[in-house]
């Protein structure tokens, strides 16, 4: 069996049961090492309004706070105070509810109004909603939740907090997060749809080099990102350069992928960063991080850690089975060792978990004993269409092969994701199907970006505050999604363009029929004709011309691409093949990835 599923990066923009604003819903990001109210700004100016950080916070992992010193007794129309622009503008829609929670603390009663405003070109600021906070106690730290109702629709807007009462008042841990996302968790709905369209079958986490951090002390600590996000510290992020406040944690990734209906596999940290590590002597406080988190997810709820889980709202354990000891380690000083550790720890323990070596064994030169190996596909198109080969001299005894990031990276051939990379790694995927005895699981990636802030190119979806859209690559890989647990079938090519052709075949069913499914990458500029002969089909079997289509991915520019304005430029066309038969005669587009699903039926008088 072959399992295509997808890696999530890390985003801030998408992450679950989290602040949906810039910097997390406190004030612990860090300018030049010291605390901040980026990316809030000031309402009003020096003479009506001093603000600053403040370390006074209630949250003892989380202390620092905002200070509003509010100096006007006749403050200017509309108050002073501050706001929050979100992540490139808010997107807020007219009739939806967004759910404002913050936290709130002056020795007098404060008159505070929570607003959702709008500015446009040319014109004043639009307010879309807002609620008053009056008549409270809030002598001590508060809980404030408040819901606002929008009455209008803005891709830019912004929440602000304002006043016109004189007075000092502390704000804390401000989340502002639409009422209606995926299955309540915090996901944008279009989003994970889109996922849910590929049939993914497991979610790999937290990332890759996210996991290990250019330097340990930056590294992703799961103990950090689980329980009340007011308390979770947060990190700089800094082998991608960005404070996040570890809202997506551990515990969010582990309800992602049941809510998604995926397994989930698990990247640990190896006691290793970009540029410092500990060797197997130290590295015991490692494996017992571990060994904590896989009770978490799997222990019961009574144990210690599964108590925590339980306490979260997830009594039940999740099903997690698949670990990654590190991240592209392999070559760095105490990997070996450090692997050892871990992998005879696991093994003792959980004898049923599935160990990922960072080492590669395509050569059959692995030398530790290991459940799968990793492999990272990145090179131009030209190698990445090469690689459907990759496998097929791969030893068939010992570790099989997970494939956990791939993608045509090389900027001149993949650009922000075009037609061109996406039919290489297209012929990347019939190789990886072919040798599916061997090769276990592979994802793309990255699978996210937020258009404003592009870290990587290209990636599968990408997506702004209200936008989205899929890259060629995304629309490639769902001609895939039926591959896992389907039956491989073996694909002869005979034709004086061969070596720019890739295939595969595949039997698979949907709800009313069984479909041979031959995909085919045409990597050259000439049309190609062949002629598909279904041999070896049960003698009961005939082809259900009615009932067979051919979906294609091409274009006329191999380079285009995909945008907000025109999403559906490279996308796959599905048509009818009304000379489906069990020799079907067939013209390939150049530069084109095909396929023919050639439908399945037992013959008349045949029972």
């Amino acid at each position: 069996m072959i399992q295509f599923g997808d890696k999530a990066m890390l985003l801030p923009e998408c992450a679950a049961e989290v602040p949906d604003l810039p910097g997390g819903g406190g004030f612990e990001a860090l300018v030049n090492n010291t605390p901040t109210i980026e990316p809030w700004s000031i309402i009003g100016d020096e003479s009506s309004l001093h603000v600053m950080a403040d370390r006074v916070s209630c949250f003892t992992k989380n202390t620092v706070a905002l200070r509003m010193e509010v100096l006007c007794d006749n403050c200017p129309p509309g108050g002073v105070g501050i706001y929050n622009p979100g992540f490139w503008g808010m997107n807020i829609e007219e009739g939806k509810a967004y759910n404002l929670v913050m936290y709130i603390r002056s020795s007098d009663s404060v008159d505070l109004t929570a607003s959702l405003t709008c500015s446009r070109p040319s014109s004043a600021l639009q307010n879309l909603a807002s609620a008053p906070i009056q008549d409270i106690n809030v002598s001590n730290w508060t809980k404030v939740e408040l819901q606002l109702l929008a009455q209008g629709t803005c891709r830019t807007a912004r929440l602000d907090l304002t006043t016109f009462k004189r007075g000092v008042l502390w704000l804390d841990q401000v989340s502002l997060m639409p009422s209606d996302t995926y299955k309540g968790h915090g996901f944008r709905k279009e989003l994970m749809h889109m996922l849910l369209e590929l049939k993914p079958q497991f979610l790999r986490f937290p990332g890759g080099c996210f996991v290990e951090g250019n330097w340990l002390r930056n590294a992703f600590r799961w103990k950090e990102t689980i329980g009340p996000w007011e308390e979770r510290p947060g990190h700089y992020g800094d082998v991608w350069n960005y404070w996040t406040d570890d809202g997506l944690g551990y515990y969010e990734f582990l309800l992602l992928a049941e809510d998604l209906g995926t397994l989930p596999v698990w990247v640990f940290n190896a006691g290793i960063s970009h540029n410092d590590g500990v060797n197997s002597s130290m590295v015991t406080p490692f494996v017992q991080d571990v060994f904590d988190g896989l009770e978490f997810a799997r222990g019961s709820a009574d144990s210690t850690w599964g108590s925590v889980r339980a306490t979260m709202g997830h009594p039940k354990s999740f099903p997690l089975k698949f670990v990654a000891i590190g991240n592209e380690d392999c070559d760095k000083e105490f990997y070996q060792e450090n692997y050892l550790e871990f992998y005879n720890a696991l093994k003792e323990a959980y004898p049923d978990i599935q160990v990922v070596s960072n080492c590669e064994n395509s050569s059959g030169s692995l030398g530790r004993p290991a459940d799968l190996y990793d492999s990272h596909i990145y090179s131009n198109a030209i190698d990445v269409f090469l690689m459907k080969s990759k496998f097929d001299r791969t030893p068939r005894t010992g570790p099989k092969v997970f494939v956990s990031e791939y993608a045509v990276n090389e900027p001149k051939d993949a650009g922000q994701g075009n037609l061109l990379a996406s039919l290489a790694e297209a012929a990347l995927l019939t190789g990886l199907e072919t040798n599916s005895d061997i090769v276990q699981m592979a994802c793309y990636a990255p699978l996210f970006t937020n258009d404003n802030d592009r870290r990587w190119n290209p990636d599968a979806i990408v997506f702004n505050s209200w936008q989205h859209y899929g890259t060629p690559s995304y629309w490639m890989q769902t001609f895939f999604r039926e591959s896992s647990g389907a039956m491989i079938h073996p694909v002869q090519i005979t034709s004086s363009y061969s070596d720019s052709l890739a295939a595969s075949a595949i039997t698979w069913n949907d709800t009313e029929n069984s479909f041979l499914r031959v995909k085919i990458v045409n990597f050259g500029s000439h049309a190609v004709n062949l002629t598909i002969r279904a041999t070896g089909l049960q003698a009961s079997t005939a082809v259900n011309t009615m009932a067979s289509r051919l979906t294609v991915l091409t274009y006329s520019n191999v380079m285009d691409e995909n945008s907000f304005s025109n999403p559906n430029n490279v996308v796959p066309i599905i048509r009818e093949l009304p000379n489906a038969a069990e020799e079907t005669h067939a013209l390939l587009n150049p530069y084109s990835l095909t396929s023919f699903d050639l439908a399945l039926e037992q013959k008349a008088g045949v029972v």
